[in-house]
């Protein structure tokens, strides 16, 4: 029995609306626990996929930024 782990975790919030994404992501983040990872790759990306060229850009500088912290 496989498990896909891309496909559980996207039906756990196809329909969530914004506010219940982002205390998903926050959650995820606070709690600091390794097994949310995976979850918070999908969900990076789905947004990764449907931005822009230039919203990508940003995403970059942005990630770049917070890793010379």
């Amino acid at each position: 029995m496989g498990l896909n782990l891309r496909a559980a975790i996207l039906h756990n919030v196809t329909d969530n609306d914004q506010g219940q994404l982002q205390d998903t992501i926050v959650d995820a983040i606070s709690s600091g626990e390794e097994k949310m990872l995976p979850g918070l790759g999908v969900l990076f990306e789905i947004i990764w996929q449907n931005s822009s060229e230039a919203d990508k850009k940003e995403m970059l500088e942005t990630l770049e930024q917070g890793l010379k912290r």
